[in-house]
């Protein structure tokens, strides 16, 4: 039974961190939809990021659009790189997935920066489809941060 759950939460690992590279695929249009798409259709949807807590679906769209507003749109050839991930499936239409990233970029200025830190979701698989339906973001202070690399990168 235990090499099943680990054949089977490697699977999970692979779909699920599929959708979310798939999502923060930089060189796409339209970020703020696919991203705000990783997330369940109704509330309660919460999300636990920069030291706050929302459950509304609303307020978690107004966040990343004002992320991407504020700092995706000024990235400069940006990458979504996966460090390490862990899955676990919770039952049949359930499983939390945790991961660390980093988003290395260019500043405007040409100069390199890097976005990083650790990620965990819950996921619920709804009409098919796996979405979060609670996630706690935590970002690594800029000090900490190394180069991005590895081999799971987003396209």
């Amino acid at each position: 039974m235990a090499a099943h759950a680990t054949q089977r939460d490697a699977a999970l690992a692979d779909t699920l961190s599929r959708l979310i590279a798939d999502a923060y695929d930089f060189s796409r249009p339209g970020v703020v939809d696919r991203l705000l798409g990783l997330y369940a259709p109704r509330d309660p949807v919460v999300s636990a990021a920069a030291g706050r807590v929302t459950t509304s679906r609303a307020l978690l769209a107004q966040a990343i659009a004002g992320f991407w507003t504020r700092v995706g749109h000024n990235m400069q050839d940006p990458r979504f790189v996966i460090r390490e991930r862990y899955a676990t499936a919770l039952g049949p239409d359930a499983a939390v997935l945790t991961l660390t990233y980093a988003i290395p970029h260019q500043t405007p200025e040409g100069r390199p920066h890097t976005l990083a830190g650790a990620w965990t979701a819950v996921f619920q698989r709804r009409a098919g489809r796996w979405v979060i339906v609670q996630e706690h973001l935590s970002d690594l202070p800029p000090r900490e941060v190394a180069p991005a690399s590895g081999p799971l990168a987003a396209p």
